[in-house]
């Protein structure tokens, strides 16, 4: 299970706080912590925390790899802004492209470009493809998987390996009215993604949004996590400060027959993911 931890976001106040004093203790110490928790790549979003997204991304991406030099997954749907985050990256350490949609009707190529921007940043840069267009995000099993093949599609046609591929079937929050159907949909719709290609593409979600708004947020990711697993998810945007979390990535990967079985196998994950 590949996990990438979400806290470097604009979206937390010490994160924004940090970002807006060009505080970079903050920002090194989330690198280095969520590493250490076993982090495989770092997210790397801007959000609202800057009017510059641009030269804020690379203050972010330069910070980081002056302490760490885990992978970074950089986050945003506008291409100029994963553009400059790529031209502080250090790509050998691989990097994750995150997250274009199919299309949007304010930019028809969006998905191009991403994988045009993937291929010119080398064999590790990786895109996580959004299962939306631009009528937007989809309330069904099919449309999803749809637009998935589509993505699929355009990624074989363009020449680009659908292992540096991941699909995105975006959880939505559970607590919204008439919503409680999703996480079913978006299982069914998993069953089907893992066999559009031959290998197939890796399977991705924002985790934490499933239970944004939410009372038992750790207990509702947590159960999700491990029924997304069964069906093929192998990475997820999450939190891997939540030792409870880790444990059941942990507990599903053994049950799975992906560890093997001792006593101690909670100790050996955390030790082979650090």
């Amino acid at each position: 299970m590949l996990l990438i931890a979400e806290r470097i976001n604009g979206m937390f106040t010490n994160v924004k706080r940090a970002i807006a004093e060009k505080d970079k203790k903050v920002i090194q110490y989330l690198a280095k912590k969520q590493t250490e928790a076993g982090a495989a790549y770092l997210d790397v979003n801007v959000g609202t925390a800057a009017a510059d997204q641009e030269g804020t991304i690379q203050w972010l991406v330069e910070t980081i790899q002056e302490t760490c030099s885990t992978s970074l997954c950089l986050d945003s749907q506008k291409p100029n802004v994963i553009a400059a985050g790529l031209k502080a990256v250090n790509a050998e350490n691989g990097v994750l492209l995150n997250s274009t949609p199919l299309n949007k009707k304010s930019d028809e190529e969006i998905l191009d470009k991403f994988i045009e921007m993937a291929n010119q940043a080398g064999p590790k840069a990786s895109i996580i493809a959004l299962t939306m267009d631009k009528n937007g995000v989809p309330q069904d099993i099919d449309t999803r998987v749809a637009i998935a093949a589509e993505i699929v599609s355009k990624a074989i046609e363009k020449g680009f390996d659908t292992q540096r591929l991941f699909i995105d079937p975006i959880v939505l929050p559970v607590n919204v009215p008439n919503a409680q159907v999703q996480p079913g949909n978006i299982l069914a719709a998993m069953e089907q993604i893992r066999y559009l290609a031959d290998p197939a593409p890796h399977m991705t979600i924002g985790l934490s949004n499933l239970s944004q708004g939410a009372t038992e947020r750790s207990l509702i990711n947590r159960v999700f996590l491990a029924m997304a697993m069964s069906r093929g998810l192998d990475s997820a945007i999450a939190d891997v400060f939540d030792t409870d979390l880790m444990n059941v990535v942990a507990t599903t990967e053994m049950l799975m027959n992906k560890q093997i079985y001792s006593d101690s196998y909670l100790k050996v994950f955390a030790s082979t993911n650090k």
